[in-house]
């Protein structure tokens, strides 16, 4: 535990100070590198189950990912009147959409596929998961980089969304080593219980209530997208319990003290991060 907290107390004010002072491109740059990292610990457990991916080729696409977002995310958006909207296109060189990252991702993939002396049934898996890779971990984390683009609250959304995150771990793992009496997944993570899953959810909805009067945005609204974000969360953990325990491991890695890996790290803000970008742009006023 104590040194759960240290690493947490170190870890924690070098992100928030990233977030909040560092540019955009280097904020898209460091989370591609959580990516990465967190999709070598995913790949180490699918070669525990022999599935040996095509890591670089798809490393090289996921950093393109996050690039794309960068670039998706620095376009001009320019109202007129009428309400009628025009996007003037990033002026970025070299300037990539997510279309041309996937596009370029499988048919590297094929001639991967095709040129590899590895036997058939390995050709199969490997395609497999360097597209779960790609998919299930670098696409939704690209989420973040979007988060920040978002005028005029981009950092304060960032920031937004690792709390509802930190706040609903730390709350669920006190809640549930004190008063957690109810499995909550037992056959994915048999130390769940209901009662932490439900202070989970609570400190989300409380980390909003706390950005909308700080930003002064509609409480009902961000509410809504803390508690979507929230249950995506949750689900997060809970795949990558159930990669871990495909694997027969305890934790995804040991990069980081008392908390495990990268992948163990990240999880809940994996696919927390699109939902919270979706929520935002479907549920504020245009």
């Amino acid at each position: 535990m104590l040194l759960r907290i240290l690493t947490a107390a170190v870890l924690i004010p070098v992100v928030v100070a990233l977030v909040w002072w560092g540019p955009p491109p280097l904020l898209a740059a460091v989370a591609a590198a959580f990516a990465i990292l967190a999709m070598r610990e995913f790949f180490n457990l699918g070669e525990l189950v022999g599935l040996r991916a095509f890591r670089y080729w798809t490393f090289a696409c996921a950093a393109g990912i996050f690039y794309a977002q960068y670039v998706a995310g620095s376009a001009d958006a320019v109202t007129l009147g009428s309400g009628v909207t025009l996007i003037r296109p990033s002026s970025i060189p070299f300037a990539i959409s997510l279309d041309e990252v996937f596009l370029i991702f499988v048919f590297g993939l094929v001639i991967a596929g095709l040129a590899t002396r590895r036997a058939l049934h390995d050709v199969v898996s490997a395609l497999s998961i360097s597209s779960a890779g790609l998919l299930l971990v670098a696409l939704p984390f690209s989420y973040l980089v979007r988060i920040n683009a978002i005028a005029p609250h981009g950092r304060e959304l960032v920031l937004f969304t690792l709390a509802l995150i930190w706040a609903g771990d730390m709350l669920a793992y006190f809640t549930g080593r004190t008063f957690g009496r109810v499995p909550f997944a037992r056959v994915l993570s048999p130390k769940k219980t209901w009662e932490g899953a439900i202070a989970n959810f609570v400190a989300s909805l409380l980390v909003a209530v706390a950005f909308a009067r700080w930003l002064q945005l509609d409480v009902i609204t961000l509410t809504a997208v803390a508690a979507a974000a929230n249950v995506a969360g949750q689900m997060g953990d809970l795949i990558k319990s159930a990669y871990k325990r495909a694997a027969s491991v305890k934790d995804s890695g040991t990069l980081l003290p008392g908390h495990g890996g990268m992948l163990d790290r990240i999880d809940s803000l994996i696919l927390a991060s699109p939902v919270v970008w979706l929520a935002w742009h479907w549920l504020t006023p245009k």
